[in-house]
């Protein structure tokens, strides 16, 4: 069984190091370094190659977000995910917006961490429910924002299937449900519709979908 090798991006010593014990007692996870900002990071993913970064937003120097930005820009492979206290609204957007794959709230239980890594190495992307719930609350207050934007290729009907029940915040066995259809089927329709409009990750997606109107939300209940 191969090993999720993880870099951990935290500038408090201490957090780091009881992280990393708690990742390293479970089986298929490695923390191959550490890193205490942004910069450093970039530094450590060029030597050390992680399969994930789990980076938090504010640090000197070069920040979580900047850090994000810079490692995805070079190494857009490497999958980042924020893990950080803040509930901020511009921290979570510019966090997507540099290329997160997930975003984490240090409050979570850790059994809910490793699930929500894991799922990162099978291209989903883990959100912790309260920022889930603030990021659909957003994109229900200005569904349209982006209307005026290319819309890219066409997606076949299955693709916008599929893009709807992401936007839902559906995982991807869920939509296997919903569709009748294997799981790595809707990772390949995900694969491709993700490649049709140039975006990285089913967080963007969402985003993309609800605001250009190609899919709409169902009213709160």
């Amino acid at each position: 069984m191969s090993r999720m090798k993880i870099l951990l991006v935290d500038d408090q010593l201490l957090f780091r190091k009881g992280l990393r014990a708690l990742l390293e007692s479970e089986e298929d996870m490695e923390v191959v370094t550490e890193a205490s900002n942004g910069q450093e990071a970039l530094n450590k993913v060029k030597a050390y190659r992680p399969d994930v970064v789990l980076m938090d937003i504010h640090m000197p120097v070069c920040d979580g977000i900047e850090g994000t930005r810079l490692i995805k820009a070079e190494h857009p492979d490497v999958k980042v995910v924020i893990l950080t206290v803040s509930e901020d609204d511009d921290d979570l957007f510019e966090a997507i917006k540099a290329g997160a794959g997930g975003y984490l709230l240090k409050n979570l239980r850790p059994e809910d961490l490793m699930q929500m890594l894991r799922s990162v190495m099978a291209n989903e992307a883990p959100i912790s429910p309260s920022i889930a719930s603030k990021l659909l609350g957003e994109f229900r207050r200005h569904p349209h924002e982006d209307r005026g934007q290319p819309s890219g290729p066409e997606l076949t009907a299955r693709e916008r299937e599929v893009l709807q029940y992401v936007a839902e915040g559906l995982s991807n066995a869920e939509i296997g449900l919903k569709l009748s259809v294997v799981e790595g089927t809707v990772k390949n329709h995900l694969h491709n519709l993700l490649e049709k409009l140039h975006l990285q990750n089913r967080v963007q997606a969402a985003a993309y979908g609800i605001r250009s109107g190609m899919v709409t939300l169902p009213p709160r209940e």
